[in-house]
C-alpha cells in the first residue's frame, strides 16, 4: 500500500475538494482512486498541467502522496517542486471549473527550452537585442495584432547575431506561423538589421490555440 505523505504540497478549496469528490462518485472502484496533478509542460507564462484519476497505489517512489480532506492527491516527484504552495481552487468563470493557483513560475530554460542556456544568461541588453526588440515592437507587433499575433525577443545571440523569437497570441500553434516568421518577422528584423544573421523560432507551437507540431 502506498504510504501517505504529511507534507502538503497543494491545498484544495472546500468548493474544489467537493467538486472532485463528486466527480470521484461517478468512477468505478473510486475508493481506490486518487488525485493525480502533474506539471507537463509550460503554456504562456506559465505551467500546463494536467489532472486525472488513477489508482493511488500506483504513485511512483519520490511522488507526493497526501490526503486533503476526503481527497488522497497524488503528485509525481517531477512536479513537487514546481507545485509547491499551490492552490486547487473552483472558478464559476466560463462556465465553472478547477482552477490551479500557483506560485512558481517556470524559469528561464524551461520558458525557453529552445534557447541555449549560455545565451540565455546574456540577457536582452547587449545592441543588436536592444535594436531587434525596439523593430519588434515598433514595426511588427503592430502589424500582425490585427490576428492576435505578438512576437517578443527572448534571447540574443550577439556573436552569432542570431535573434531568438518567440510567438503568442494567434501566431502560436498558428499553421501560418512558419511563414510568419520566414516572410515576414525574419525579413523585416533583417532589414532594419543588415548585420543580423538570422531568426530562430522557440515557440511551443503544441500548446497554441491551432496546433500544427506532434510529438
Amino acid at each position: 500500500m502506498t504510504s501517505v505523505d504529511t507534507s502538503q504540497v497543494l491545498t484544495l478549496t472546500d468548493d474544489a475538494r467537493g467538486v472532485v469528490l463528486d466527480a470521484l462518485a461517478n468512477e468505478a472502484n473510486a475508493e481506490a482512486l486518487a488525485l493525480w496533478v502533474e506539471v507537463t509542460g509550460v503554456q504562456g507564462a506559465g505551467y500546463a498541467y494536467d489532472l486525472y484519476f488513477s489508482d493511488r497505489s500506483d504513485a511512483p517512489e519520490g511522488a507526493n502522496v497526501f490526503v486533503d480532506g476526503d481527497v488522497t492527491v497524488v503528485i509525481p516527484e517531477a512536479s513537487v517542486a514546481r507545485l509547491q504552495g499551490s492552490r486547487l481552487e473552483f472558478s464559476n468563470m466560463d462556465g465553472g471549473g478547477l482552477v490551479l493557483v500557483n506560485p512558481n513560475a517556470p524559469t528561464p530554460a524551461e520558458a525557453n527550452p529552445g534557447v541555449p542556456a549560455e545565451i540565455l544568461a546574456l540577457g536582452l541588453g547587449g545592441p543588436l537585442a536592444t535594436k531587434a526588440a525596439a523593430v519588434l515592437e515598433g514595426s511588427i507587433n503592430p502589424s500582425i495584432a490585427s490576428h492576435g499575433g505578438r512576437a517578443d525577443l527572448v534571447a540574443m545571440d550577439e556573436d552569432q547575431k542570431l535573434a531568438y523569437v518567440r510567438l503568442s497570441g494567434g501566431c502560436q500553434g498558428c499553421a501560418m506561423s512558419r511563414m510568419t516568421l520566414s516572410q515576414g518577422i525574419e525579413t523585416t528584423l533583417r532589414e532594419e538589421i543588415p548585420e543580423l544573421v538570422g531568426v530562430l523560432d522557440v515557440t511551443d507551437h503544441a500548446s497554441g490555440e491551432n496546433p500544427f507540431y506532434s510529438n
